[in-house]
């Protein structure tokens, strides 16, 4: 029998928005409460007040350590306990090494890496503490394959895996479950300056999916057994050749 989510509570970080959005209304619709973290304060504020009473929200900036720390202890106080965290939060950044910003390339990496582990590390005490819990994190297909025109963003993906791939076995002792879903191109703010006609030719050749479907996968991966680990889901398009 498959883990049932009602009654839990779960926090996702980038949750205002996108996949981190669409995950939120996903475990809401499976009985969860959920804290949707996310820097964007009105946009929490309009998102939850959508959603119901059920959605908290929690304005964090996952890439300010002093911000971070205090997350975890506001999720206590809101929810009482937490049971699932998807550190989701993450920015992209494609094109030739030859040609980019390095600064870019740092506030991207520091979301991306930095970020995601201390997010994860923030909430892990009171996971072994309690001795279940599930953490997830976004990752890329971009970290499993090497994608040539995105070398910056695929480096900060590596790291994400390699990072699952170790805490993970850390963590099985204390009966915590580590995870990354990894999906292919997703329509989300991350493709926001894509041109119009671009995007609809992607869309109308299946090159894109969305967000709604990395949370069916998301999904799937929480309601396993708890003797199932899920350590990696990739999910893509029909039409990806990667």
């Amino acid at each position: 029998m498959g883990q049932d989510l009602t009654g839990k509570v779960a926090a996702i970080t980038g949750a205002a928005s996108g996949i981190g959005l669409a995950c939120a209304r996903s475990l809401l619709d499976a009985g969860s409460r959920v804290v949707l973290v996310d820097r964007a304060e009105e946009n929490l504020k309009t998102v939850c007040s959508e959603l119901g009473s059920q959605a908290i929200p929690l304005v964090i900036d996952v890439t300010d350590p002093k911000s971070v720390a205090g997350m975890m202890p506001q999720i206590l106080e809101k929810a009482g306990k937490l049971d699932i965290f998807h550190a989701n939060a993450g920015s992209y950044i494609g094109g030739e090494v030859v040609e980019g910003d390095p600064d870019a390339w740092d506030r991207m990496l520091n979301l991306n890496i930095n970020a995601a582990f201390r997010s994860v590390h923030a909430v892990l005490p009171h996971m072994v503490g309690r001795k279940s819990g599930d953490i997830i994190l976004t990752s890329s297909i971009a970290g499993l394959v090497p994608v040539v025109w995105e070398p910056i963003y695929t480096a900060s993906k590596h790291a994400v895996q390699a990072f699952v791939h170790t805490v993970r076995r850390q963590v099985a002792k204390h009966g915590l479950r580590v995870g990354a879903v990894a999906p292919g191109p997703v329509v989300t703010a991350l493709i926001s300056d894509w041109p119009k006609d671009k995007l609809d030719a992607a869309l109308a050749a299946g090159d894109l999916m969305q967000p709604e479907e990395v949370a069916d996968a998301v999904l799937f991966m929480l309601t396993r057994p708890r003797n199932v680990t899920i350590r990696d889901l990739v999910i893509l398009p029909q039409s990806n050749d990667l």
